[in-house]
């Protein structure tokens, strides 16, 4: 589990398909000083995605990404040299400044408008309906595991606004237009739809 507190950028140093394996891929990232203390079988938030460490070598960490994820997460899109949002997985009596992420990405968003503004830019997601619906205005959203609030809600697209903090310090300071994210809808935003209308 994470927070959506972005801790830092990684750098994707290697992608390769698994033989025999379908889409499978494995992918190395150098987390630099978020590797202090990660171990094999550990779980970290790579845009959004929960992935297990299957490899660990001077502060670059490799992962297996099984077809699932490659089909249906953004991460199928990287490239050698691409930035990703790292966070290390939730620890107990650690402090919850986001809110809930279990790393589970639940669609692919499009970035269709990035208006700066006073103080913050919004930027403008356009994704599946069938997600739209489990959105609660005002509230959280995970969009490349980064917890937001969700601005404008309309029928297929979403605002959030980026304070500069955020947009310095992760990937959504560095996607423009047309750029992929990986989106996550708030768990208590599901749970809440299912207890009042009996539809998942």
């Amino acid at each position: 589990m994470f927070t959506g507190i972005i801790q830092g950028l990684g750098r994707v140093e290697k992608i390769s398909t698994v033989k025999g394996n379908g889409k499978a891929a494995q992918m190395t990232v150098d987390l630099g000083k978020l590797a202090k203390g990660l171990k094999i079988g550990d779980s970290v938030s790579i845009n959004g995605a929960c992935l297990t460490v299957i490899g660990i070598k001077k502060g670059k960490a490799s992962f297996e990404m099984i077809g699932e994820t490659v089909k249906k997460t953004a991460l199928g899109s990287l490239t050698l040299g691409d930035r990703v949002n790292i966070e290390r997985s939730l620890r107990v009596g650690d402090t919850v400044d986001g809110h809930f992420v279990l790393g589970h990405v639940d669609g692919i968003g499009t970035i269709i408008g990035k208006t700066k503004q006073k103080n913050q830019t919004k930027l403008w997601i356009k994704f599946d309906k069938n997600l739209i619906k489990y959105v609660v205005p005002k509230g959280s959203i995970a969009i490349d595991g980064i917890s937001l609030t969700v601005v404008d809600l309309l029928k297929d697209k979403i605002s959030v606004a980026l304070i500069p903090y955020t947009l310095a310090r992760t990937t959504l300071g560095i996607k423009g237009k047309g750029g992929k994210v990986n989106v996550e809808i708030d768990l208590l935003g599901k749970y809440a739809r299912k207890v009042l209308t009996g539809k998942d």
